[in-house]
Formats: structure tokens, sequence, C-alpha cells
């Protein structure tokens, strides 16, 4: 597998202090997204936290949802909201596929 992790965006690559700087924020910051399970970091052999550039996406999004004055509950109801509606439009798009594909008489 090898370097072939790093296009892998839930591959944990960046400690804390490198996330932190990434995203410009404290570690405490990333600490309490940890605590409140909004995020849940890989935790490398020696306990220190990882993480992915999915959870730094995360962690952004939270950011910036926190800095436009919303609560931490409500930011994080959002997140699950959003990543809901995701799902939702991917699954959507997959059976429509699918019925393009079998329709008699239609082209994909």
């Amino acid at each position: 597998m090898g370097l072939d992790r790093l296009n892998d965006d839930d591959y944990p690559v960046w400690t804390m202090g490198q996330a932190a700087e990434l995203l410009d924020v404290e570690p405490a910051f990333l600490r309490s997204l940890d605590a409140t399970a909004v995020i849940r970091p890989h935790r490398s052999a020696g306990g220190h936290r990882r993480y992915s550039r999915r959870q730094l996406h995360v962690a952004a999004r939270m950011r910036a949802l926190l800095d436009e004055g919303l609560t931490s509950s409500a930011a994080s109801r959002i997140l699950v909201l959003e990543d809901e509606l995701a799902q939702a439009r991917r699954e959507i798009a997959e059976l429509e596929r699918r019925r393009d594909g079998t329709e008699p008489g239609r082209r994909g």
C-alpha cells in the first residue's frame, strides 16, 4: 500500500500539532472535538492523536460554524445533517445510474 495511503481521505497522517497549524487553531480546539465525539482521531501506538484529511475538513467546517456564532451542539447537528444529505445525494445518483442503465431504450 505504501504511499497510496496518502491519497486516502481517511488515512491518519497529521499529528495534533500539524493539524492545529494547518487549521490555524489551538490544539485545545481539536481536543474539544475529540471530547465531544465530533471527531475521533486515530491513536498512534504511543497514544498520540493522528488526523485524516476528512477529519481536518470536519474540524475546519466546525470552526467556521462556531465562528458564525453557532453553539457547539448546533454546529455538530449541522455537520451531521450535511453528511446525511451528501450520503442521500450519492445514493440518489447511484439509483439514477442504475435506472438509466437498465431501462429499455435509454442511453447513458
